[in-house]
């Protein structure tokens, strides 16, 4: 993309922690024009850049096809934990949903960026021994054959929280004091919530080299 050109986002999973970072650094920054949040229930932010569609059905996106085109970027940071669920309930929430997403909005925005949340251990081979990792990598291997303009796949290990924001995991307020710590002893495995959003804003803009973006691209691409 041209650097100059200006980014329409939809962002999905901004009710919580990941999407409610990326959403809050795209209307801070000026380089994003205009923000689309599909949720399932209200994210309580309003903003003039901010456009909230409530839908509770994404793998039957038919009734708002008409408003998605016009974007040229989609951070998709809608997930759900493996923990207690078997694979087809996992499968079916975590690769199903995320490509029926992307099918429905390649049709409409051809020049769109695709940033997927995925997570650190993903397993691209599809091969390991984790359940979740190898849904995981088919579904960031799956993305990537989707004709976009650019896909990439973000894999953060810790994510710092952005102070001041609602959704926040409850456990983070236990162990955010131990941030400094992890950044010194694994500098490759930690990167801040302000850090993630930057980064695929500056990625939307400028591309990148990798299409596996780790904790260190992160951190590089957040300061392009």
């Amino acid at each position: 993309m041209n650097s100059n050109k200006r980014i329409r986002a939809i962002i999905t999973g901004s009710t919580g922690m990941v999407g409610e970072g990326v959403m809050h650094e795209c209307l801070l920054h000026p380089d994003v024009e205009a923000v689309l949040v599909i949720n399932r229930k209200p994210c309580g932010v309003v903003h003039p850049k901010l456009k909230e569609i409530i839908h509770n059905d994404f793998f039957d996106l038919s009734a708002i096809e008409d408003q998605l085109s016009g974007y040229n970027a989609c951070y998709f940071c809608l997930g759900v934990t493996s923990i207690g669920k078997k694979k087809p309930e996992y499968y079916k929430l975590t690769y199903t949903l995320t490509l029926h997403v992307a099918q429905t909005l390649v049709k409409y925005n051809p020049d769109m960026t695709f940033c997927y949340v995925s997570g650190a251990g993903t397993d691209s081979t599809k091969k390991g021994r984790s359940m979740w990792a190898r849904v995981k990598g088919k579904t960031e291997n799956d993305l990537m054959k989707l004709p976009f303009k650019q896909v990439f796949a973000f894999r953060p290990g810790y994510i710092h929280p952005t102070k001041g924001l609602k959704h926040a995991h409850p456990f983070y307020k236990y162990i955010s004091w131990l941030y400094p710590f992890l950044k010194l002893v694994l500098p490759g495995g930690v990167c801040t919530l302000k850090e993630l959003g930057l980064a695929m804003i500056n990625i939307t803009r400028l591309g990148y080299q990798k299409k596996i973006i780790d904790p260190k691209d992160i951190v590089a691409l957040s300061k392009s």
